[in-house]
């Protein structure tokens, strides 16, 4: 079962898991403070008057953003054992260097040093092992709501074909229904034959939801009975809506021009709008100072290796909205004159053209540092589809449907197909991108851009997508 949180469905096991570690790091801040530990430095406050269970609060909530800028509560993360515990460790580590900054924010939160070390430890303890048996538990059925699809033949094999565990996290498919004529493309096995009513078959399977996945709606569609579904409190559900909500991208093999125009989203209000440029000067103004010595030292690395008279910034052409170009800032990774043949190529594995500086830059995505600067000139926003060079977004769009329609909003630093899909460097992976590019621009929000903001500190320390 999924809930809507941040501006995205989130499977509701998810949410329990945070909810349970953030009441972790509170309880444990509470019972460090509670001993009073003095023998070892570890008074309960530095002004014992002011109640505790408000900065334990904080430092929950904290320490969970901070596990959720790793990954640990994303769906598709697979990482197990060994992985867990480095990124929980991660997470701790950087939340500790965080809290100290909030509590300068917020001196009424403070929390004593030794008092915080100590929380964190013991916390992190308890959540990595947390973490290993809860992986057990996520997809017990009480957590899944029980789907029947109406449909046998291509539309519904996409459902059959959902065997990643995060696709599946938030459902348990119950079966399929045959309408009258459709092929045969799914497990027959799974196929339910119905001695009554549809609704009766949801009762009697205890079904909370239909997903409507017929090849061909204008033959037999049983409008009738999956009204008496709908008001008798079974959610009916279109194809497109339900890949939508369980993967996190919108399916385009699924989907038909009638589904974005009547389908809600796509919001562009005035306050959106002026929370996405907030957020931008806000995010390019703090990250430009904090950045500064790294990029000062990348600009003098990229000196020493090449010669001083060597370019450092790499200027790009660019697609961004409405489809006009602009220059895209780089600290430049390649060898100069890298396509002087005139051959544009996507970026590969281990790929001849880049330099060693350069190598590291790409996989710390330090190299995309510069491109703060086309926030500030707007260009571009922090959050948004990647900019793609103009050939290659003529090549997609006469491949690819619906390709064009990315560039409605201003392409981004980061974005939802960062965060959830690997670089791509081909057709087919484009096609990918696209559909978590239109997920992101049909869903976009302030929350949501937030979210996007805080998981993609996993992508920068863990090198996802980088080549």
């Amino acid at each position: 079962m999924r809930i809507r949180l941040l501006g995205q469905p989130v499977a509701l096991s998810r949410v329990l898991l945070a909810v349970l570690e953030t009441a972790i790091f509170g309880t444990v801040l509470l019972a460090v403070g509670w001993l009073r530990l003095v023998g070892v430095g570890l008074a309960i406050l530095e002004e014992p008057h002011r109640p505790l269970w408000p900065r334990a609060l904080f430092f929950g909530a904290v320490m969970a953003i901070s596990l959720l800028a790793f990954g640990l509560y994303s769906s598709r993360q697979r990482a197990r054992g060994l992985g867990i515990f480095a990124r929980v460790l991660l997470a701790v580590t950087a939340g500790i260097v965080v809290t100290p900054l909030f509590f300068r924010l917020f001196p009424a939160f403070s929390i004593g040093r030794h008092m915080l070390a100590l929380a964190s430890a013991s916390a992190a303890t308890v959540v990595v092992a947390l973490r290993l048996g809860f992986s057990r538990l996520v997809d017990e059925a009480p957590l899944r709501r029980r789907v029947l699809v109406y449909g046998t033949g291509t539309r519904a094999q996409v459902v059959s074909q959902l065997r990643r565990r995060a696709d599946q996290r938030g459902f348990l498919l119950a079966g399929y229904v045959r309408p009258a004529g459709e092929s045969l493309r799914v497990p027959e096995q799974r196929v339910l034959k119905p001695t009554g009513t549809l609704l009766e078959l949801c009762k009697s399977a205890r079904i909370l939801e239909i997903v409507v996945a017929m090849d061909d709606r204008r033959r037999a569609f049983p409008a009738q009975e999956l009204l008496e579904c709908r008001v008798g409190g079974v959610v009916v559900t279109d194809l497109a809506t339900f890949l939508e909500r369980e993967t996190g991208r919108v399916r385009i093999d699924v989907l038909n021009p009638s589904w974005l125009i009547f389908g809600r989203g796509f919001s562009r209000s005035s306050p959106r709008l002026f929370l996405s440029s907030l957020l931008d000067s806000v995010a390019s103004a703090l990250l430009l100072i904090a950045a500064l010595p790294v990029m000062l030292a990348t600009a003098l690395a990229i000196k020493l290796e090449g010669g001083w008279r060597a370019p450092i910034l790499y200027r790009q052409e660019r697609v961004g909205l409405r489809g006009k170009t602009f220059h895209l800032l780089k600290f430049r990774s390649m060898y100069v004159n890298a396509e002087a043949d005139g051959e544009e190529r996507w970026a590969q594995e281990h790929d001849p053209r880049v330099t060693r500086v350069g190598a590291l830059i790409r996989k710390t995505h330090i190299d995309e540092l510069p491109q703060i600067l086309n926030v500030l000139r707007g260009d571009m926003s922090f959050v948004g589809p990647r900019p793609e060079r103009p050939q290659f977004v003529a090549s997609l769009a006469e491949k690819i449907p619906y390709y064009m329609h990315r560039h409605c909003v201003k392409p981004g630093i980061t974005g939802w197909a960062q965060v959830c899909y690997p670089y791509g460097a081909s057709d087919r992976e484009a096609l990918e991108k696209l559909e978590y590019d239109l997920y992101y621009i049909k869903n976009s929000g302030f929350m949501f851009d937030l979210s996007i903001l805080v998981q993609t500190a996993e992508v920068v320390f863990f090198g996802k997508g980088a080549r």
